[in-house]
């Protein structure tokens, strides 16, 4: 069940054979990066303040769940607050735009997109990669509001006021393409804040529901269907809560789940559990028939939370309007 991410936790014959070629993309990147540091460029500034939720390496770490936590600890701060994500896979990526309210088809706008929205259905949104014009948007519209990044810490051209990286331990440090880091980790430096370290990113709520939203019990038998960076994450965490997985079908990170031979017979013998940010794009599929869909969710909180606060409130405090 290994999959996205999880392919290079395995150290193997040909992490040896690609590590010349990783140590050529991390000579490229410093190259690129050095750039930005010894001031050759210069990053934008079109907004005030930009606080960026990201990472290191391809695949999930849990940048959405905890861009989620840090928007409704910001909005109980009262602060306004703009979620900013790239769009990936949809056309919605190429430029970036201000998505209209209510639900968002992922299709349309991509995958995290659309989870975003479903999860933040009052925050505004500026979906697509191009971080600098989605800076000017957000102060064109928003001047106000705290600049919210989903990803993005590798967008050198634009400037972040707080940087917060997730980087949890893992067995191989190379770079791409003999491991997941799409920089080195001297990149921590640009860093403001790493998770973990001098505080934890734990989950503080695991929830399983149906298509309606209502919150059902997590089945002991099902079968489960996704296109997440960690799917044998996801596996292992249903069978420690006691959900033993019979059958699976696994794709790609942010694959659309648009095949037409996608189902098989996975739902009709028994439960199938999906992610939430797969049943964004499984919910627009018109043969979901009357399968028995259990959609897993969980929420992450950062602690020591109330020295957290502080800490976020200094910086932005800093930082200004």
């Amino acid at each position: 069940m290994t999959g996205g991410s999880e392919m290079w936790e395995r150290l193997s014959v040909a992490t040896i054979v690609l590590s010349p070629f990783a140590g050529l993309y991390a000579l490229g990147w410093l190259g690129y990066e050095a750039t930005y540091r010894w001031g050759l460029k210069r990053p934008s500034a079109p907004h005030h303040p930009v606080v960026c939720v990201g990472n290191l390496t391809v695949g999930g770490t849990g940048k959405t769940p905890t861009t989620r936590y840090l928007a409704e600890l910001l909005l109980g701060m009262g602060r306004e607050v703009v979620a900013s994500c790239s769009g990936y896979g949809s056309a919605a990526a190429e430029a970036a735009q201000v998505a209209p309210m209510g639900p968002l088809s992922a299709h349309t706008w991509g995958d995290e997109a659309a989870l975003l929205r479903y999860s933040l259905p009052e925050v505004p949104l500026i979906v697509g990669r191009r971080r600098v014009l989605a800076a000017e948007l957000c102060h064109q519209h928003y001047p106000r509001a705290v600049l919210l990044m989903d990803d993005g810490f590798q967008h050198l051209p634009l400037a972040k006021d707080v940087a917060i990286v997730l980087d949890p331990p893992r067995r191989n440090r190379l770079c791409l393409p003999a491991g997941p880091y799409r920089e080195p980790r001297l990149g921590l430096r640009r860093a403001d804040l790493v998770l973990p370290g001098e505080f934890e990113l734990v989950v503080s709520e695991f929830l399983v529901r149906d298509r309606h939203g209502g919150e059902v019990p997590l089945p002991q038998n099902a079968d489960v269907l996704c296109a997440i960076g960690r799917p044998a994450s996801l596996v292992a965490t249903l069978e420690g809560l006691g959900c033993r997985i019979e059958s699976g079908r696994f794709r790609p990170d942010h694959d659309p789940l648009s095949a037409g031979n996608l189902w098989g017979d996975l739902g009709r013998v028994r439960p199938l559990v999906v992610t939430t940010k797969d049943w964004m794009k499984l919910r627009e599929r018109p043969d979901v028939g009357e399968r028995d869909i259990r959609i897993v969710d969980y929420s992450v909180r950062v602690q020591p939370e109330d020295a957290f606060r502080t800490w976020i409130s200094q910086r932005l405090d800093e930082v200004g309007p």
